[in-house]
């Protein structure tokens, strides 16, 4: 007897720990059947997501007032700003993105933009025929005249191109500006990266001369003591600047030129080259 209900007693604990089992298993397919809902209303909200996180990364070379340049803002932070920075929001604010500037030598700008490491340079970038076959290019959005920057007691005695033969010229590697000195004859060119290393150059006695595109050899000017602009008038084929976009990316070179269409039409690019050269004479 006693065996017996041993047995029934056994017989009995292993049903429940089988329903007990059973339970857990329904629970656990309940749990699954969760997460896999969770994980369904995560993929259903995935592109929301990706689109309140979207980036727009733009590529410039933020020694470049007034296009763009580094300033210290009202809290004591560095900040990026600029006519170049202003026209890449107004993108930004057109593709429902968020903007992201990466700052860099302005001869590593094309090698991120092809790399995909950016997705734009805006940088006083010239539409030269050797750029255009690496890179799709914009609209042109801006035209600016060349200038030749001295020493102030050297102005009249650099007036003319042709007084430039034989001197020591400061140019920005791989610009526009580069191209031109090497037009001047046995002139002795050196080349950086940074526009105001090329100043510290002439101030320093270096190099006799700079040539500099207008806007920015006038923001250095107003406030670099001592320098002073010629009357020498460099001369370039290129016209304007434009937008670097990576080869093939038609969708946003339309969205780009759809966006400088709409600036140039209200009359907005003029507003903010005004306001860049205002902020670069308060640095």
């Amino acid at each position: 007897m006693m065996k017996k209900w041993s047995l029934l007693t056994i017989c009995l604990l292993v049903s429940v720990s089988l329903l007990a089992a059973c339970g857990q298993n329904k629970n656990n397919s309940g749990a699954s059947a969760n997460a896999g809902g969770k994980t369904g209303t995560s993929a259903s909200s995935a592109p929301e997501e990706s689109a309140a996180s979207k980036k727009l990364v733009v590529g410039m070379s933020a020694d470049f007032p007034p296009y763009e340049f580094h300033i210290k803002s009202a809290d004591g932070k560095d900040q990026i700003v600029g006519f170049d920075v202003d026209i890449a929001n107004e993108i930004a604010k057109d593709l429902g993105a968020e903007l992201e500037i990466k700052d860099m030598q302005f001869t590593s700008l094309l090698n991120e933009l092809k790399s995909g490491r950016v997705d734009l340079v805006i940088s006083g970038l010239s539409p030269k025929p050797e750029r255009a076959k690496e890179v799709d290019l914009s609209n042109i959005y801006y035209k600016a005249e060349q200038a030749v920057v001295v020493l102030e007691g050297d102005k009249d005695k650099y007036a003319t191109m042709e007084s430039l033969v034989g001197k020591k010229i400061g140019v920005q590697t791989g610009s526009i500006q580069e191209d031109m000195a090497k037009e001047i004859k046995d002139a002795k060119l050196t080349k950086l990266a940074k526009i105001s290393d090329i100043i510290m150059q002439l101030k320093s006695g270096r190099v006799d001369a700079a040539i500099i595109e207008g806007p920015v050899a006038e923001s250095f000017v107003k406030n670099v003591q001592g320098l002073a602009i010629t009357a020498a008038k460099p001369v370039t084929e290129d016209e304007g600047y434009v937008i670097g976009v990576k080869k093939g990316n038609t969708e946003l070179l339309n969205q780009v030129n759809t966006t400088l269409e709409r600036l140039q039409k209200d009359n907005l690019i003029d507003q903010f080259v005004q306001k860049a050269n205002e902020l670069a004479e308060q640095k």
